[in-house]
């Protein structure tokens, strides 16, 4: 059986390309760019442009399972045309599978699809599971939603969905731990505004390894991509600290500071979510990383 999955070539499709080749499985990966159309053992590019609904239908052949990752970054400064991007690379792309299992004969009976754990209200007592009602009305938890909603509409062909809304993913090799990383190593690291927000997190190995998981198991609905185990962003960062050697004693940076540099996006470092974990868990999958401080050396070692 043949795998799609867009989005392959991002700091998380790359640890699922790598699982799913050491399985023993074919990928099929899409790419906006015509240059990174390639044809290589196992591994086999297609060109789309989900803004003009263009998709090569040759992917789906002999494709039974697809992951659905594609999204512009949400770690870039929000300006009104970048908040515009960000949806449409999530809510057209996925409407644009959509229509491709829709008007052609296909095999595929499990789609995949990477949510967040921002569709849930910030709080630092409440603690989320998959049947939680409560919706964040944020920018982004609007866009999750709209996300989700459109991933849903492929259920209606037929086609088993699954979504699997992640955390604060933590990897050596990009995103939030190489920022956090960055001024701990040079001993100013500190936490922002109260540092009490909760920081649902996971290895990215074991992200990887979910997706595998839920593909192996043909599991379907909502999953939370989180380790069982949230910490305070103090706790978050003092553990850097720790990994790294280095002091942990600058003040927290307050909530307006951040929100001058970076913007409407700087809610990302303050927002609170205590996520369980224990549907995935109850499911079967086993975590490899458990522990923040062993999840963080293995990360940065990489």
């Amino acid at each position: 059986m043949r795998v799609l999955i867009s989005g392959a070539t991002g700091l998380v499709g790359k640890n699922i390309v790598q699982v799913l080749h050491k399985q023993g499985y074919h990928i099929h990966y899409l790419t906006t760019s015509r240059d990174k159309v390639k044809d290589k053992k196992n591994y086999t590019g297609f060109y789309w442009n989900p803004i003009k609904g263009d998709i090569d239908i040759k992917c789906l052949e002999n494709v039974g399972v697809i992951i659905h990752l594609a999204g512009a970054s949400i770690s870039k400064r929000w300006t009104t045309k970048y908040k515009q991007e960000i949806i449409e690379s999530r809510v057209l792309s996925t409407k644009v599978l959509y229509t491709l299992l829709k008007n052609t004969q296909n095999t595929v009976h499990h789609f995949i699809s990477a949510s967040a754990t921002g569709v849930y209200p910030s709080s630092t007592d409440k603690v989320y599971n998959e049947d939680s009602p409560e919706r964040d009305s944020s920018f982004l938890g609007t866009v999750v939603q709209q996300w989700e909603a459109a991933a849903d509409e492929i259920n209606t062909l037929g086609i088993k969905v699954a979504k699997l809304r992640t955390g604060l993913v933590l990897s050596g090799k990009g995103g939030v731990l190489k920022e956090l990383a960055g001024p701990v190593r040079l001993g100013i690291g500190s936490a922002f505004g109260s540092g009490k927000q909760v920081q649902s997190w996971i290895h990215a190995d074991d992200l990887a390894c979910m997706y595998m998981h839920i593909l192996k198991n043909g599991l379907e609905g909502v999953y939370n991509g989180v380790a069982p185990h949230p910490v305070t962003q103090h706790e978050l960062v003092k553990t850097i600290a720790k990994v790294l050697d280095k002091p942990y004693f600058m003040p927290n940076i307050p909530q307006f500071v951040m929100r001058a540099v970076l913007g409407e996006m700087s809610t990302l470092l303050f927002d609170s979510q205590h996520v369980s974990a224990r549907k995935i868990i109850d499911s079967g999958y086993q975590f490899k990383y458990l522990s923040l401080e062993k999840a963080i050396t293995d990360a940065l070692a990489a």
